[in-house]
């Protein structure tokens, strides 16, 4: 019990400070107040804090009504006849109230958008006027005056809904002295048409609006003044309802409130008794009939009713204002834990089912299970029902004679889906089979070495940080553990071709038309025009479609130069100008506008140069050695060129800040002279000139990126002469490092940045004319690149550009073949493997049996712990963050420890461990210190003869403990140790999983979405899984 002011009246919920933790606002009649009490997530509040109303206010409610994102109060005022609205902070506290007049009797208060301008509006039930007030709400905090609509006589209460289903607010109202409720159906400008009433028993008091049959209808719940019942009217989805289904409770109901409080996804209700000190629970079974009530006693007077979960269970619980004794009750959902149900699964003749896991495999937030089939060389996945029952297992091949042993699930290529990792025995290998989200999951193609022995168990952990899980693996019969990190490849699918114009030369992306797929733009050169070839999103594109550009387009680039959010293209030409086509966005282009440039521009860079925030254009003239700015005035026009020398031959040009003043710097290659200049900008869209030294050889073509990771800018250059790539490290002022050289090609055309295996290092691109392909250089991260891989293009490709076309997230490249007259797209796709990195030995003789991965020492790097099962021991592996570990540290266990699990099992938020010790027939706990040690074992015997060989943890009973369940081989059962948070548990019980099933490996998940744990046993010798559901 919480003390409130005098006489609690109404009760409202909400996070008032934004704690994700529920808090309470209570109306004190008397009082003329409300109280705020903050809650805990433990199921306790702090005290109320008052905030002042009006006269005798009677109910509150609760929505933004400022837009702020934070909670505010609205409070009807009786004596006053008004409304309180309280705007909150955020932070638990409230300004003072702005009132606003109502009608006669102000007693009841809801919200809604009933003008459809997405603002809260207040409805207010006038009983002694007979009618409503609507105050239409300007979504800053304040509201037009009210707006009145006859009701019946002596309306209590009001409710809001769409009755009709025209995405319209309707209202319904209960008439007390009419004896029906009226039904005021909204036009969606904040006004109502005339009340249509349907008959109710005898002094209707409270109406709650809610689906209680599944219709998708709304329904309404009430309840009388003179009868011992509720009603409950089905919607008929018009604005009418149903003669109503009654519902005894015993006594006088005063308030009800509607929930799930069992857990079944089905509405329930909730009344108090004001003069039987209880509340009553109906539960419901969704078809709109309901169980009779159960009765729980309350101290002295009941009053008004809310719900909410109080205590982060995931429970609903209740809270109850208690008019006499001038207190706020809090009644906290209690669940017990005790198995009921249990389904057996057989997965198939000969699987010899060696693992199983758990998790939702398919996007639907419901628990799936996937088994290694040993005997067929495959693993199976059975989707979840969310009842407790499962699909038929569907299999996906690890390969021939592989018999998978174990498998682990983690997240192999950050795609935010589940992956599987499998130990094959017999290939001597661990397959990825990465997953999509719908329960389906790909084969990779395993890639490098084979492991020299055969694995039998793995774990997953990210112990690089990388974001990607890592995998550790053990041998039978060995004395060491690997541990195998993750990489991509980045592969690309076969390429997909589309016709241009004659001989195209340069390409660019964007989304042309809005759609938010990326589009194409290709130049033409002996046509003069370009080709738009509008994207489908899924990789595909359009036909092109055709612009004139004028004589002998070069290059093009893409940006919104007339500041309508509009892509625009700019095309340089052979001759003295740049065009500017202006964009509709539809794919559809103005007439070009030029402007003159030097002579023989070769390329076109865009960027604000005088930071003005309008975008202006660089351009290189090779005949005339010079570089052209004009500067933009935003309304896709350009003032005259100004005009530098940078020196000869001037032929390609990147952007980039390359001293860190936050003002764009151009750097540019000079074939003639072989050399490099970096021109520094002031800002004011001038520019001082600086040459770097890039070596004795011509540089052909220049692109920047940060290639080391270090925040600034770098330099890459391709040498084709020296079929070289070369890289010149910045030092972030202007400056930069000798070079650093990788291996390219003798032809390349073009030269393009992106990273290609999302390994957060850049990679380049780049086209090879005369070997008519493209290749990848995947980066290191210190400036230096592996041996290109490549991929057949068309003939004589001459440029190429990056995008994801399939909005897939992965880099895609178009590339230019000029003798096709097309242009051919490549898919990019993952290959992920799993790569060798380093041995951990666990001792001689020691034969680890099981992993497990957590942070001992709680310096945020993942740990391995894992049994030996020859020397009877735990061995702590303490990671250094880099996939690296320090020596094993080793804490005795029982006799053949077979597995082990991680849990806090004393509340001292320090992980422990957990050991299933097979022979000593018992399962060992070694309190963790927090610093990667552990006290000396805690042993619970499992059973005479048990042989203890799988164990998991999880909150069995909701008591927020953590419990233990054990597979005992020997007996054939299951035990469950319930934990009282003090590393001590309950007695044991035990539950059979049929004779001469030989249980040996169990998982814990919800798979009837109760909100309970439930459990999945593997049995060895029947070769079968079950599934045991918690009834209670």
């Amino acid at each position: 019990m919480y003390t409130a002011g005098s006489s609690p009246q109404s009760v409202a919920v909400g996070d008032f400070n934004n704690d994700d933790q529920l808090d309470i606002v209570v109306v004190n009649g008397e009082g003329n107040n409300i109280g705020v009490f903050l809650g805990y997530d433990n199921g306790y509040f702090a005290n109320q804090m008052v905030y002042s109303t009006g006269s005798d206010p009677r109910h509150v409610a609760v929505g933004d009504f400022n837009n702020d994102t934070q909670l505010d109060i609205v409070v009807v005022n009786y004596i006053d006849n008004n409304i309180s609205v309280l705007l909150g902070y955020g932070n638990g506290s409230f300004t003072s109230q702005t009132t606003y007049s109502t009608g006669i009797g102000a007693l009841y208060v809801a919200l809604g958008d009933f003008n459809n301008d997405t603002r809260l509006d207040i409805v207010v039930v006038n009983t002694n006027d007979n009618n409503i007030s609507v105050f239409l709400g300007y979504g800053n905090g304040s509201f037009a005056n009210q707006i009145t609509f006859a009701t019946g006589s002596s309306p209590q209460s009001v409710a809001v809904g769409d009755f009709n289903n025209d995405n319209r607010m309707d209202v319904v109202v209960l008439n007390h002295d009419d004896n029906n409720v009226g039904v005021l159906l909204g036009y969606g400008n904040g006004s109502f048409v005339n009340q249509i009433t349907s008959s109710t028993s005898s002094g209707p008091r409270i109406v709650v609006a809610s689906d209680f049959n599944n219709d998708n209808q709304l329904d309404i719940v009430v309840t009388y003044y003179f009868d011992t019942s509720i009603g409950v009217f089905l919607g008929c989805g018009n604005g009418s309802f149903s003669k109503p289904f009654t519902y005894l409770t015993g006594s006088y109901v005063f308030h009800i409130a509607v929930g799930d409080f069992n857990t079944d996804n089905q509405l329930d209700i909730v009344v108090t008794h004001n003069s039987e000190e209880n509340i009553g629970v109906l539960l419901g079974y969704g078809n709109a009939s309901f169980a009779n009530q159960i009765t729980y006693a309350f101290p002295r007077s009941p009053f008004y009713v809310s719900v909410g979960d109080f205590n982060s269970d995931a429970r609903l619980d209740i809270v109850v204002t208690d008019s006499m004794e001038k207190n706020v009750g809090v009644l906290l959902h209690y669940a017990r834990a005790s198995l009921g149900k249990e389904i057996i699964f057989a997965v198939g003749s000969g699987a010899r089912i060696q693992h199983i896991g758990v998790a939702d495999f398919n996007s639907d937030a419901i628990q799936d299970i996937v088994v290694v089939n040993y005997g067929t060389n495959n693993i199976g996945v059975l989707l979840g029902h969310g009842d407790g029952s499962f699909l038929e297992q569907t299999t996906f091949s690890t390969g021939s004679m592989s018999n998978p042993y174990s498998i682990v699930i983690g997240s192999f290529n950050n795609d935010d889906y589940l992956d599987f990792a499998v130990a094959n025995h017999g290939t001597k290998n661990v397959d990825m089979l990465l997953g999509d989200g719908t329960g389906a999951f790909a084969r990779q193609i395993p890639y490098g070495r084979r492991l020299d022995f055969a694995p039998s168990i793995i774990a997953a952990g990210d112990f690089n940080k990388d974001g990607q899980s890592d995998i550790v693996v053990a041998y039978n019969d060995l004395d060491h553990i690997d541990i195998l990190v993750t990489y991509n490849t980045g592969t690309f699918r076969n390429q997909a071709t589309y016709s241009t114009g004659s001989y195209p030369l340069s390409v660019a992306t964007g989304d042309f038309n809005n759609d938010m797929r990326l589009d194409i733009v290709v130049t033409n050169l002996y046509d003069g025009t370009v080709s738009i070839l509008l994207g489908y999103g899924n990789s595909s594109f359009a036909n092109q479609i055709i612009y004139s550009t004028g004589s002998l387009p070069i290059k093009v680039a893409v940006a919104d130069v007339n500041n309508d959010n509009q892509l625009d293209i700019l095309v340089i030409y052979s001759g003295s100008d740049v065009g500017v086509l202006l964009g509709y966005g539809n794919g559809s282009f103005a007439n070009k506008t030029t402007y003159a440039t030097g002579i023989w521009p070769s390329d076109i860079v865009v960027g604000d140069f005088n930071q003005d925030t309008q975008l202006d254009i660089a351009v290189l003239n090779s005949y005339n050695a010079t570089l052209s700015i004009l500067l933009g005035f935003g309304n896709g026009s350009f003032a005259n060129q100004i005009t530098y020398s940078p020196g000869s031959n001037p032929s390609f040009i990147a952007i980039g800040d390359f001293n860190n003043d936050t003002r764009l710097d151009i750097v540019l290659i000079n074939s003639n002279d072989s050399t490099v200049s970096l021109l520094l900008g002031f800002g004011n869209g001038s520019f001082t000139n600086r040459d770097i030294d890039a070596s004795s050889s011509i540089p052909n073509f220049v692109d920047v990126g940060d290639f080391n990771n270090d925040n600034q800018l770098d330099i890459v250059l391709v040498k084709s002469n020296e079929s070289i790539v070369s890289v010149l490290l910045g030092y972030g002022n202007g400056s930069f490092a000798n070079q650093i050289t990788s291996s390219g090609s003798f032809d390349t055309l073009s030269l393009n940045v992106a990273d290609f295996n999302n390994d957060t290092q850049l990679d380049i691109v780049i086209v090879n004319y005369q070997h008519n392909s493209v290749g990848i250089l995947l980066g290191y991260g210190n400036g230096s690149f592996a041996d290109q891989i490549t991929y057949s293009t068309g003939s004589y490709p001459v440029s190429a550009a990056v995008g994801d076309f399939n909005n897939d997230t992965q880099p895609d490249i178009i590339v230019v073949n000029s003798y096709d007259n097309n242009v051919c797209v490549f898919t990019g796709d993952f290959n992920r493997i799993f790569v060798y990195q380093n041995t951990l030995t666990t001792g001689k003789g020691s034969l680890p049996r099981s992993f497990i991965i957590a942070d001992f020492n709680d310096d945020t790097h993942m740990d391995i712990g894992v049994v030996n099962s020859g020397t009877n021991n735990v061995g702590i592996f303490l990671g250094y963050s880099n996939g690296s570990f320090a020596n094993q540290m080793t804490y005795p266990s029982g006799s053949s420890p077979w597995s082990i699990a991680v849990g806090d099992f004393n509340n001292d938020t320090r992980p422990d461990i957990v050991v299933a010790n097979s022979d000593d027939d018992n399962i060992g706990l070694l309190l963790g210190y927090g610093n990667g040690s552990f006290a000396k074992q805690i042993t619970y015997s499992t059973g005479f003869s048990s042989q203890p060989y799988s164990i998991a943890v999880g909150d069995f009973n909701n008591d927020t403990l953590l419990d233990i369940i054990v597979t005992n081989y020997g007996t054939n059962n299951i035990v469950v140790f319930l934990g009282y948070g003090d590393s001590t548990f309950a007695d044991p019980k035990a539950f059979s999983v049929g004779f001469g099933s030989s249980p040996f490996s169990v998982v814990v998940g919800d798979f009837n979405n109760d909100k309970k744990l439930d459990f999945v046993v593997a049995n060895y010798d029947s070769d079968s899984l079950k599934v045991l559901l918690q009834s209670c």
